[in-house]
């Protein structure tokens, strides 16, 4: 049985789905046979409640969530997914490569709720692959 991995965050430019598609491939290629990525960008689209019922299917179907946090704050809709994923009792990891304080005190770099909702928050996509390797190995 492979490990299911729901990766989120926001998809609303070129760099943004470039970045979480290297990082989805990436993750693929380091733990082969053992996971699954479910990435929202691969579903085929359709009206939006088709879309937020695949969503909702996808977080319910995954054991761990990986965020990706970059940007002033962090992306609504990831926001919305962490969330939930966190109120069903999912594991989630974090990343955020943006130097960008978007917290609520000088040593938070999210809000207090995201990054309290996540096992750990990986500064750097190294960091982020040995987190996934201490849980799925």
């Amino acid at each position: 049985m492979k490990f299911k991995i729901y990766l989120s965050g926001p998809l609303f430019s070129q760099a943004e789905v470039q970045w979480a598609n290297k990082l989805k491939v990436t993750i693929e290629e380091m733990l082969e046979e053992k996971i699954e990525v479910l990435w929202p960008h691969e579903m085929s689209l359709g009206s939006t409640q088709k879309i937020f019922g695949k969503n909702i299917e996808f977080l319910t179907a995954c054991d761990l969530m990986v965020a990706i946090l970059d940007g002033p704050q962090v992306d609504d809709g990831t926001a919305w997914e962490i969330g939930y994923f966190f109120a069903r009792g999912g594991n989630i990891l974090g990343i955020r490569t943006d130097f960008r304080k978007a917290g609520e005190d000088r040593e938070s770099n999210v809000n207090l709720m995201i990054e309290h909702s996540c096992l750990s928050i990986s500064r750097t996509f190294e960091q982020l692959l040995a987190e996934l390797m201490r849980i799925l190995v």
